[in-house]
């Protein structure tokens, strides 16, 4: 057991100085990151410092992002609002240029109008700086991605330096590792994953606290909506090394925590962005692009740790949980026009006190890269998911290092020469989707049958799309109408016809 963990067990005492302010927050977020981990029973990957704070949290086990895709979960996460509503469509940076509308109230602007300290370690990947200021800021904006997002000892001393200088105020810390992104397409010297930047090999440089953990292709889990290739095993087995390599800087972080004097005040929350950058995974809206790790860790709600919690979470709760925990109200304000912003999501904080009813989830999805339009809207309602593919007549894109990854490399050659892909789809089936998919995933955990036009279905299938276009109302979603009609919000009815045959 690390030093850290020993102290979330035996607990922190403050050093010396003044006390420790009453209530901190430290968000803790992996880039691409799965369920890859002890605490989510994966018993191939060794994730001691993820294992010991699943041990001190609550760990839920129906948390979904409301989008996957980096730049449009960041934003929601920080705002509270889906995609389409705060207006960060797809990626922020080159070429793609999203960013959300200018008026949107994000946390950490909120946060600093309540005098809360705010910091940022590691990927921010949103803007404008405007509507996502921190006070202290080392991100690929001021820094190298690599340095402050992968190497731990570098995110360690920036974490140091973050408390050191901390004042009177209550803090929101942010980290968000780059890990275990993949990098195959910006730095493939690195690895697939940069599963060799800093392993002391000639040209690879150094992390001085890193000790990396590696894994052969036959030792890893590989997830049922993923190829069980040679190809796909290694490419897991280089995540893996990713992963633990963020896992030593969770430890890292959470030791500065303890030896600052923060740990017994502070509220730890632990996800990932969107799914693994695998087939069916990031990007997509199944289960297997959308379900997310989320760990929540309350100094002042222990009666749950280590407990499991069914109910649905999703990462829209976060802004509203955060909030809570500050006991800060969501302001009353307009994006555009005289409709007033509302949150959908909530506090998670009572899930750390009782097991609660929640068992509804919403995602909303329109880019990825600036070329990848493919719009989807999603609810999963109990055991039920529902989504719509509004440009169902288009094959759904392929982002850029996903494609020249190994896995998907592979999956190509073998789809070409007709071999076995030893994957629970074909090509074409994942290029060309219904309009609607409906599944029942307590039966078919896989999503493997489309149970949207089966007549037995049609209640569920009913409830769930007015489910669905209720939320999209309430979140003033332009998509509302799309694909056969045209959306006129000063008409009646709004939903103009397009006769479109569709």
């Amino acid at each position: 057991m690390g030093p850290w963990a020993l102290a979330l067990l035996l607990g922190a005492l403050r050093t010396g100085g003044a006390p420790a302010p009453a209530r901190n927050v430290l968000l803790l977020l992996a880039d691409d990151g799965g369920f890859e981990s002890g605490a989510y029973n994966n018993s191939a990957i060794r994730t001691p410092n993820l294992d010991a704070l699943a041990r001190r949290s609550v760990i839920f086990q129906n948390a979904f992002t409301s989008v996957s895709s980096c730049s449009p979960s960041r934003a929601s996460i920080l705002t509270g609002l889906p995609q389409h509503q705060n207006g960060m469509y797809g990626l922020h940076q080159d070429v793609h240029h999203f960013n959300s509308f200018d008026s949107v109230r994000s946390l950490p602007r909120l946060l600093s109008h309540a005098h809360i300290r705010t910091g940022i370690i590691g990927k921010k990947h949103v803007g404008p700086e405007a509507v996502y200021p921190f006070d202290f800021a080392y991100t690929e904006e001021n820094s190298s991605v690599l340095q402050v997002g992968r190497n731990i000892t570098r995110i360690k001393a920036l974490v140091r330096q973050f408390l050191r200088s901390q004042d009177e105020r209550p803090f929101f810390l942010y980290v968000a590792f780059h890990d275990p992104h993949r990098c195959g397409h910006s730095q493939p010297q690195y690895g697939a994953f940069c599963e060799k930047f800093g392993n002391g090999e000639s040209g690879m440089g150094w992390i001085p606290d890193w000790k990396p953990q590696l894994y052969r292709p036959e030792q890893v889990q590989v997830p049922h909506f993923v190829p069980d290739t040679p190809a796909a095993r290694a490419d897991l087995a280089a995540q893996y090394t990713t992963i633990g390599r963020m896992d030593q800087g969770i430890g890292l972080v959470l030791e500065e925590l303890r030896r600052a004097g923060f740990l017994n005040s502070t509220l730890v929350i632990y996800t990932s962005d969107n799914g693994i950058p695998f087939p069916s995974g990031r990007t997509n809206l199944y289960r297997s692009g959308t379900a997310e790790p989320l760990l929540i860790s309350s100094p002042v709600h222990t009666t749950r740790w280590g407990q499991v919690s069914q109910a649905f979470a999703s990462l829209l709760d976060l802004t509203p949980t955060i909030l809570d925990w500050f006991s800060i109200p969501y302001p009353s304000y307009s994006i555009f026009g005289k409709k007033r912003v509302q949150l959908t999501g909530k506090s998670l904080l009572p899930a750390l006190e009782s097991e609660q009813p929640w068992a509804t989830a919403f995602s909303s999805q329109s880019h990825h890269e600036v070329t990848m339009y493919y719009p989807m809207r999603a609810v999963q309602h109990q055991q039920f998911r529902l989504i719509h593919n509004l440009n169902y007549k288009m094959p759904f894109p392929i982002d850029q290092d996903f494609y020249v990854s190994p896995t998907f490399q592979d999956l190509l050659n073998r789809s070409r020469a007709g071999q076995p892909t030893h994957w629970n789809k074909t090509l074409p089936q994942y290029y060309y989707r219904d309009r609607w998919e409906l599944f029942d995933c307590s039966r078919d955990p896989t999503e493997s049958q489309n149970l949207a036009t089966d007549p037995r279905y049609a209640a569920v299938f009913q409830q769930l799309r007015t489910q669905l276009l209720k939320w999209q109302w309430d979140t003033g979603d332009p998509w509302v109408c799309a694909p056969d009609a045209v959306l006129e919000e000063k008409l009646s009815p709004q939903c103009r016809p397009l006769h479109n045959e569709l």
